[in-house]
Order: C-alpha cells, then structure tokens, then sequence
C-alpha cells in the first residue's frame, strides 16, 4: 500500500525522493541485517529498491556505512558490555529548530547543584547494578553539557570515575557544543578527566543564521574555542552542521564548508533541517513563517564532497520525520575517529543506561535482538523529586 500511494504521488507530482516510500529512521539497521545474513551489494540494493523504491546511490551509501559500522561493532560484546549516556537538559537559549529536551539554564542556575545531586544518585544506582557488566562507552549530551560549572563537570566527572570501572572503556564523550557555554576551565576539567572526543557544534558558519535561529553566539567564537580545544590537546574534535537553515542558500552551505575544512576538525556531523511540533520554528509560525527554507540534494552533495577533500569517510546515518527535502543526517570521520556511541544508537546491538532528565535507557536482549525502553520524566523539577 505505502508502494502504491507513494508511486501514485509520483504521477501526481512528478517529484521522486531519493528515500522512495521509506518513514524509518535506520536504513543502515535493515542493511546491517541482510549484511549479517550473508546478502550481497547487489542483493541490498535490489532489496531496498524493490521494497522502499530507494535510489541505488542512497542504497550504496547505507552499505558502504553500514560496512564502517560492522567494523566497529564486531570489536564488542553484547552480552556483557553496555554504554553510558548522561543528559544535561539545559542550554543558553533554545534554539528556534531545536525539540530537544532542554531548558534556559538562565531559569535553572540556581538549582543546578540539586539536578547534579539528583543525576549522582541515578549514576550510583546504574553503577551498583552494571558492576558486573564491561562499561564501552560514556557520552554526556544534552541540552548542553558545558552549561554545567567547571567545578560541577569536575564534581560529575570524578563520581564516574570513582563509581564505574574504566577497564573496558573504549569511547568517553562529551558534547561541549555551543561556543558561548565553553570556557577554557571547563575544557581543562574534561581534559583532566581523560575525555577523549568533544563536540562543537556551530551549526553554522554564517553570522545572519545564527542570529535567527537564537545561537548568541559569533563564528569568531567558533573558531576561537575550536582552537583552545586543540592547543589544550583535544585530538578528536566533532562539529555539527544543519542544512537547510531558515534562508541560507547553496552559497552559505558552501562558504560554512570552507571554514570548516580550514579548522580540519576529525569528525563532522551534517544533519537536514527537521522542524518537530514542539520546534519554535513549527509553533511560531506567524513570526518564522516568511522565512525560506531549502534544502537540495546539491547541498547535501556539496558537503559530501568537502568531507572527503577533509579526508572524512561516511560512518553512521540516520533519518529523522518532517526533513527539509526528505534527506537524511549523516556522520563523517577520519577513518578510526568514528563515534562508536553513535554507531550504538543507529544499529541497537548493546544496552544503553541513561541518566537524566528526559532520557531514554534501552536495555537490548541479545537471544532476541529485542529492545526495551524505559523513559525519564522530561520536567527537570519532577526529575529532581
């Protein structure tokens, strides 16, 4: 039925997608499995074509990802391993796209040791009963991690270390993200701490953008932390990119692209623009609604093409409902810089404990291949009782 319509809306409009039919997030999960089964290239692509009506080039790239990723999962154990993620749900301003759960730290600042205190207690808890399993990976998200104080990283980053055992540990995160929540004391506490992949994320490198969509910060101040984190020994830098911010044209994704490739970070991460219900974008629609959005598979070639003149191969891949242009979101990494947490998140082979707010724990059953969620409360106040 969904063949049907979606070739009948084709006649209609005369417009294709490159995704046929396909709503699901993780089409290198269903390319991993056939994979694992023994299929080959020929077989997925006819499969996802077949199925999906996916193009050949977008069925390549799920395969040639889903490849990187097997390399990477193939080093673990599913049984007996699990990874940590732990959620910081606050940021300076929200951001006019954004529908994550987060919160104006300038509403919370005073009660953020009480979420520190709440979120300890959780982390004991998943410590006590994960003692007897391998921790791989730790990833601090959010929100914005860095909203949190140096000395309140520091507090949270030596309770890990005092609780967990790092032994197995082959991945340690943390999203600093925004520019204007970053300071050099709390780059030196991570760097303490032996993290060993950070985030900054500018989104874009156009000023005018930034200033619609709410970042109060400036691209100076991008390439300003950017260079602090690297002279202060960070060697395994991500950026995140959207395209299809509100205005920006094939010429502003261009001229992002040049500024990026001129800070040669070791992974980036290009997300298409998805506008969720509970984005100010979609629910303020009478201030936004004049503001153009475009996104083009040239853009998204474009900046294929400048991650691999930056050496960054494709290794993870993910789609996300109501996308500017119905594209999908796609991670690029100096080959052995790759995100095994992210990995973790698309392809669901290993138990995810989250702490916070407005997380979700995923406890994977191996015998299975079953996942099982369990949910946070997303209200910080409500997190803390």
């Amino acid at each position: 039925i969904n063949k049907k319509l979606y070739r009948t809306l084709v006649k209609k409009t005369g417009e294709e997608h490159a995704w046929g039919n396909m709503t699901g997030v993780r089409p290198t999960k269903m390319i991993m499995e056939r994979l694992e089964e023994g299929s080959s290239e020929e077989e997925i692509i006819r499969y996802m074509h077949d199925t999906y009506v996916v193009s050949e080039k977008k069925a390549m790239l799920g395969i040639e990802i889903a490849k990187r990723e097997k390399a990477q999962l193939d080093k673990l154990d599913y049984e007996n391993g699990y990874s940590l993620y732990i959620g910081i749900p606050f940021c300076p301003t929200t951001c006019s796209y954004c529908s994550f759960t987060s919160y104006p730290v300038a509403k919370w600042q005073n009660r953020m040791d009480e979420y520190v205190d709440a979120l300890l207690k959780e982390l004991a808890f998943i410590a006590e009963v994960s003692k007897e399993k391998h921790l791989n990976a730790i990833y601090m998200g959010g929100g914005t991690p860095t909203t949190l104080s140096a000395q309140q990283m520091d507090r949270v980053l030596s309770f890990l270390e005092e609780h967990f055992s790092f032994e197995h540990l082959k991945e340690y995160t943390i999203e600093a993200g925004r520019p204007d929540s970053i300071t050099e004391d709390k780059l030196r506490v991570i760097r303490k701490h032996g993290v060993g992949r950070i985030s900054i994320n500018p989104q874009t490198m156009q000023q005018k953008t930034l200033d619609v969509i709410g970042r109060r910060h400036t691209v100076e101040d991008v390439v300003r932390i950017f260079h602090l984190a690297r002279e202060l020994g960070f060697d395994n830098i991500n950026m995140d990119l959207i395209v299809g911010l509100p205005e920006e044209t094939i010429d502003d994704v261009r001229q992002t692209m040049e500024e990026i490739k001129a800070l040669r970070p070791d992974s980036v991460t290009v997300h298409s623009l998805a506008i969720k219900r509970a984005a100010r974008l979609n629910i303020y629609k009478e201030r936004y609604g004049n503001l153009k959005i475009v996104n083009t598979q040239e853009m998204i070639d474009l900046t294929a093409q400048y991650a691999e003149e930056m050496g960054l191969k494709p290794y993870y891949l993910y789609r996300q409902k109501n996308m500017a242009g119905n594209f999908e979101n796609v991670g690029y990494a100096v080959p052995g810089k790759e995100c095994l947490y992210n990995i973790l998140i698309m392809e669901e082979k290993q138990t995810i404990a989250a702490c916070g707010a407005g997380t979700t724990t995923k406890v994977y059953f191996p015998a299975e291949n079953r996942i099982e969620r369990a949910e946070n409360v997303k209200e910080v106040e409500q997190y803390i009782d």
